[in-house]
């Protein structure tokens, strides 16, 4: 715990045996008080791999869900076991659990409800080997989503985040796609709720066994993006209505 406050980390997962015990060794138990794995059909060995660990919360989807879906059991579940703070750790090791340290303390110290760990902030983008053609996807996606929903975050598109309780029961996370746009939707409707969103920076690291999309699923998703902004601010300016808001 960390100032009286429960902390849960979240992991979920598709086909992350080879980089789940370098990514579960790396949590910080000291503040950590229970890791919840979520196993969306994967086809290697994740599960035996999460047993083998001691990985307290493993919860197995019986058909795949998606991303985004695979995110809603995680959250729904730490919320059930009494959760403050929940920490989604993505179980490929792109992101460090180094940084979890950093990211509670903001939001248990009542600085921001919300912590994006940032690869954009700083120069270790391009240096940890995110592809070129992402890097400018993302400067653009984000460049376009800060004017539309008139904000300042270095990046949208980062899997490693924080958020208090408090945000995930006010938010209508359990009607967003089950797709990779999830993380578009839910940050939109964070800020749409009147929360603010604090970021740290991460490194970035790019490696074989890390997860990523294909250039179709990325342009699908790219389109995604600036659909769900386009919407924001329609619906900010009362001209339409989303059940995402």
């Amino acid at each position: 715990m960390v100032n009286g406050k429960k902390v849960a980390v979240v992991m979920p997962a598709y086909n992350a045996e080879k980089t789940l015990e370098k990514t579960y060794a790396e949590i910080p138990r000291d503040i950590v008080d229970i890791v919840i794995l979520t196993d969306d059909c994967s086809r290697d060995n994740t599960i035996q791999k999460a047993k083998e660990l001691g990985i307290e919360e493993i919860l197995v989807h019986e058909r795949n869900k998606g991303y985004g879906g695979n995110q809603k059991t995680c959250y729904n579940r730490a919320l059930e076991l009494g959760a403050d703070i929940v920490v989604m750790l993505h179980p490929d090791y792109q992101y460090t659990p180094k940084l979890i340290h950093s990211m509670v303390y903001v939001i248990a110290e009542g600085v921001y409800p919300v912590v994006l760990a940032s690869r954009i902030l700083g120069k270790g983008a391009l240096k940890g080997g995110m592809p070129l053609i992402k890097y400018v996807a993302n400067r653009c996606l984000t460049l376009v989503q800060n004017m539309l929903l008139r904000q300042k975050l270095s990046e949208y598109h980062t899997g490693y985040r924080a958020f208090s309780a408090e945000v995930l029961r006010n938010i209508k996370y359990n009607v967003d796609s089950d797709d990779f746009i999830f993380d578009n939707e839910m940050l939109a409707q964070i800020f749409y709720a009147g929360y603010e969103i604090g970021e740290i920076t991460c490194p970035t690291k790019y490696f074989d066994d890390a997860s990523s999309i294909n250039l179709k699923r990325s342009s699908i998703y790219g389109l995604g993006v600036l659909r769900v902004s386009a919407v924001y601010r329609l619906c900010k300016w009362h001209l339409m209505k989303s059940k995402l808001f």
